[in-house]
């Protein structure tokens, strides 16, 4: 089942967050001199058109991105993270988003490598032209669980993995947490960060205690809710899982997240969760 298509969504709270952090972990990573790895088991098309007639249907952006963008005081991390966006549109004028293949191109230096998967028959070939030379990013139409077990441990030896499945279906929360486990079993030290939405909260909190099961230490939890989790309105928020954090993440959040809370609520129910899945 392959009909999800990230363009409706597009630059939306959940992009915020999941983007946001995926910039902390590398501008961490890019502090050593030594190469990073960087996977992305679900990759998409790279690079968003908000323009285009999918993303102008639910104009999701505009009470996402649109608002941080008009915003002169954000906390260090959401500024860094935005002036990516700002470069992808130097008129002023938001035409595009970036997804995370062209946030972590921002932090990639000549001897970090993408591996970039994708494999929807629409999207594989608009993220292929994105990147057309593999010395930048190997883009594959494959499975992106199957890649954390036959891509890792790099040789980089340093890496970040990045999983954000569609969750179109319900086995995906199964599969994510079974790839952590195989990734983890494989390259323990690797940054892993696993994003999922919260549709209601007895299926977000399922997930969460699938992945404290594990018992895979250093597992670090931000979750952001612009309304309250339990109304039947959709998506209410989003939440990072993350296995070995950048060591700055958990005070970083303590800034950003509620910044974007204030930012981005829908109602008065608006929250965020920050604390330890499992402590190193």
């Amino acid at each position: 089942m392959l009909s999800y298509r990230h363009i409706y969504h597009a630059g939306n709270h959940a992009d915020i967050l999941k983007h946001l952090v995926a910039s902390q972990i590398c501008r961490h990573l890019t502090k050593k001199e030594a190469p990073f790895f960087y996977l992305d088991t679900h990759a998409g098309i790279g690079l968003y058109e908000l323009e285009s007639d999918q993303a102008q249907l639910n104009q999701e952006f505009a009470t996402g991105i649109s608002r941080l963008l008009e915003k002169e005081d954000l906390p260090e991390p959401l500024e860094a993270f935005v002036e990516i966006v700002r470069e992808l549109n130097p008129d002023g004028q938001l035409q595009f988003y970036p997804g995370s293949p062209m946030v972590v191109d921002h932090y990639l230096r000549m001897k970090d490598k993408m591996h970039l998967c994708e494999l929807h028959p629409n999207d594989f070939p608009l993220l292929a032209a994105l990147f057309p030379k593999k010395r930048v990013a190997n883009v594959v139409k494959d499975d992106g669980f199957l890649a954390v077990k036959s891509m890792l441990p790099p040789p980089q030896k340093r890496g970040f993995v990045l999983m954000d499945p569609p969750y179109e279906v319900k086995n995906d929360y199964q599969k994510v947490v079974k790839a952590l486990e195989e990734g983890h079993k494989r390259f323990a030290q690797g940054t892993y960060a696993i994003w999922y939405p919260v549709l209601n909260r007895r299926q977000a909190d399922s997930l969460l205690d699938a992945v404290e099961a594990t018992k895979i230490k250093n597992t670090l939890l931000l979750e952001l809710n612009i309304r309250g989790t339990e109304t039947k309105r959709g998506m209410a928020g989003s939440g990072m899982i993350v296995v070995n954090p950048p060591w700055t993440l958990e005070s970083e959040a303590k800034t950003f997240l509620p910044y974007l809370v204030d930012t981005l609520a829908e109602d008065s129910d608006a929250h965020f969760q920050l604390r330890w899945i499992t402590p190193e």
